[in-house]
């Protein structure tokens, strides 16, 4: 069955990551969020203090989670309610 499949005719994966994030543009902001939380917790883990190792990374795997769900939340918001009633929402 995969033998049949023309693999000269499949989606790039840039151009299948360009056409999910026009069709679902914070999935992007997301992923985008969660690098930047990740990256500033790595960054401050050499001034973690007295912080046991194993609680900074929950809190800064809870941190990105958190961002990551937000913009789902926000995503989903935007689809059903429409852009000017998520401005009225807020």
């Amino acid at each position: 069955m995969s033998a049949d499949r023309n693999w000269a005719t499949d989606e790039a994966q840039s151009s299948k990551l360009v056409r999910k994030a026009k069709e679902s543009p914070f999935v992007p902001i997301g992923m985008a969020g969660f690098l930047a939380v990740v990256a500033y917790g790595l960054y401050k883990l050499k001034s973690r203090g007295d912080t046991k190792m194993s609680v900074h990374l929950i809190h800064m795997r809870v941190r990105a989670q958190g961002f990551v769900v937000g913009a789902m939340t926000l995503g989903k918001d935007y689809k059903h309610f429409g852009y000017l009633n998520l401005l009225l929402y807020f």
